[in-house]
């Protein structure tokens, strides 16, 4: 099989609603991807057109010869026709890095990359340090907030002041992430997994402590101090201070602070 008859359409005008028949090309297709003689570059090549129907994708991915290669399972994972039962069972076995590449990647249907960062997210446990930093800076926002509760769970196991300063490392790369939205990091702080750690980092960063959703988020966790607490519900208005904290799990001492200070804000001046 020559390369020329994988190629041989790529600069070829679209096809028009002519007598050109279409069923024997879509033959042509599937018989290329179910040839045992295919190889990795044909394959890649065959892979390369966007259009391909996802039948002969599903006949690709039967092709025991091509998927022997990791390049091709990659780019069939990756591309836009290629049925969801087809594309998260060959997810499965890739690496790392690789799950990452396959959700990233623009051709890769929403459903997919979910399923695709739910595999990812269920690894992490297992994951070094150092791969970890690399998907807290690098990977999808739900990824990167998965990584904000997965320090604080295994927080536990820290036995040494550089096993702790990685872990921080990781979250504080997980908050830098450009693809973490404000509705992940404050679900992550409203989580009950969430520890004093990751609130008071969210607290005290540059981007997140201020916009007003996540500091109100904040005060209805546990772990805020007194001091972020009234800075954060002075941006509350009185009226709905006590409806915030009734559903807030901050200490009733901090609850009660910050009810009179709303009450002392709320009064005429003068008085």
């Amino acid at each position: 099989m020559s390369e020329d008859k994988i190629l041989e359409g790529e600069d070829a005008p679209p096809a028009t609603a002519t007598a050109s028949p279409t069923a024997p090309v879509s033959d042509d297709l599937l018989r290329t991807a179910s040839d045992p003689a295919l190889t990795e570059d044909l394959a890649l090549a065959l892979l390369k057109h966007a259009d391909l129907p996802a039948d002969v994708l599903e006949q690709l991915a039967k092709n025991a010869s091509a998927l022997k290669s990791r390049k091709v399972k990659i780019a069939l994972a990756s591309h836009p026709h290629t049925p969801r039962h087809v594309s998260v069972p060959l997810a499965r076995q890739f690496y790392t890095f690789d799950l990452m590449k396959v959700a990233l990647s623009p051709t890769v249907p929403a459903d997919v990359k979910v399923a695709v960062d739910d595999v990812l997210i269920s690894r992490l446990k297992t994951v070094t340090t150092g791969e970890r930093l690399t998907l807290a800076r690098r990977a999808s926002g739900r990824v990167a907030a998965a990584l904000l509760l997965d320090v604080e769970i295994t927080s536990d196991k820290i036995i040494d002041a550089k096993a702790v300063a990685r872990e921080t490392r990781v979250m504080q790369a997980a908050l830098e992430n450009p693809r973490l939205t404000e509705p992940l990091v404050i679900n992550s702080v409203l989580r009950p997994a969430a520890s004093a750690a990751l609130v008071h980092a969210v607290a005290r960063h540059a981007k997140w402590s201020l916009r007003r959703e996540i500091r109100a988020a904040l005060l209805r966790t546990e772990h805020l101090s007194l001091a972020r607490a009234l800075e954060f519900s002075q941006e509350i208005p009185a009226p709905l201070l006590p409806e915030l904290l009734a559903s807030s799990r901050l200490p009733a001492k901090i609850k009660e602070q910050l009810l009179r200070e709303g009450e002392t804000s709320s009064l005429p001046s003068g008085r």
